[in-house]
This record gives C-alpha cells, sequence and structure tokens, in this order.
C-alpha cells in the first residue's frame, strides 16, 4: 500500500482514470443514454470536489495515500468523502496515515479479492484541531475476526473508535481524532 508514486506514474495513471470515465461517457452517449452521462459527469465532479477538498486538508501523507489508494490492485475500492474542509496537521497527519495504512493492509488480507468489497471513509471536523472519521466496509470477510482484532488494538492515545455495525458482510465505524 506504501508506493511512492513518482511524478510519471501518477501522469500515467491519472491519464488511465480520464481515459476510462471518457470511454464510458462516450459509450453512453453511443446508445443514446443522455440521462446516464449527466449521472456519470455529476459522480466526476462530485468526486472532484472531494479530491480538492482532500487535498486542502494539510494531511499530505494521508491525502496522498487516499487519492491513490484504487491504483494499488487491492481486494476493495476506496471512495472518500471530505464533509468539512478543517487544518490538518503534521501530527494528525502521521496518525491517520499509519493508522489508516495498517487497516488497509488488514482489510487487503482478510477480504475476498474476486467479490465486490468497497469501503466508505467520510471526514469531518470534530472540534478545533479534532477530526471524526466514519470507515463503513462493505464485502465478503475471509476473516471478520482479524479485522476486529486490529481495530481493538490498533489504537493511540489520541483515537476512539464506536463500531456502529458489525456482520457478516459490514462493518461501520466511527473514529475521533483527538489532540
Amino acid at each position: 500500500m506504501d508506493k511512492n508514486w513518482t511524478t510519471i506514474e501518477t501522469l500515467r495513471q491519472t491519464r488511465h482514470d480520464w481515459l476510462n470515465k471518457i470511454q464510458i461517457i462516450k459509450g453512453n452517449l453511443e446508445l443514446n443514454r443522455i440521462d446516464r452521462v449527466k449521472g456519470i459527469i455529476d459522480e466526476i465532479i462530485v468526486e472532484t470536489q472531494n479530491e480538492a477538498r482532500l487535498s486542502s486538508l494539510n494531511l499530505p501523507k494521508f491525502t496522498e495515500m487516499l487519492l491513490t489508494s484504487n491504483w494499488n490492485n487491492g481486494s476493495f475500492y476506496c471512495e472518500y468523502e471530505i464533509i468539512d474542509v478543517f487544518e490538518g496537521s503534521a501530527e494528525m497527519d502521521v496518525l491517520m496515515h499509519r493508522w489508516t495504512n495498517d487497516f488497509f493492509k488488514i482489510l487487503d488480507k482478510n477480504l475476498d479479492p474476486y467479490f465486490e468489497n468497497i469501503l466508505a471513509v467520510s471526514m469531518c471536523k470534530k472540534e478545533v484541531s479534532d477530526m471524526h472519521c466514519s470507515f463503513h466496509m462493505q464485502g465478503r470477510f475471509i476473516d471478520q475476526s482479524a479485522v476486529m482484532e486490529f481495530l481493538g488494538s490498533s489504537l493511540t492515545a489520541e483515537q476512539s473508535i464506536e463500531i456502529l455495525e458489525c456482520n457478516e458482510d459490514e462493518i461501520f465505524l466511527k473514529m475521533d481524532i483527538n489532540f
């Protein structure tokens, strides 16, 4: 999960992603699915707005990890939503990058790679220097107990987790970061 992307690799992957989006739009236009094309364009706008918000949080390592998370051919697709733009810090960046990178690794090992697994991450401001995140994993787990064990043992003093839902194909948790 921790790949150092060169500028060329980043541009190549970005170009590939945009070409895919344009081909999907073109295919739907050829099928005269104008409403679907409008929907795809709306999705691209929302995705781009979230990328811009994420990029302005002053969390560079964490931001890079989320922006490139779907380029690593993992066993899940990651989507994210930035509800509030807030000012992060170097300490928050290190903590969120380390914890989320470890979480991604444990998910990658314990999800069925042949199933459509989706992780939705949302972030908002809690207080002036605090952050609230939610992680909603839906998919097919190979070993959900390993993921739950990680969640119980991976926290620092600045983090707290509340598990809101846990069943055989879903884990939904809220995390507060307090600095």
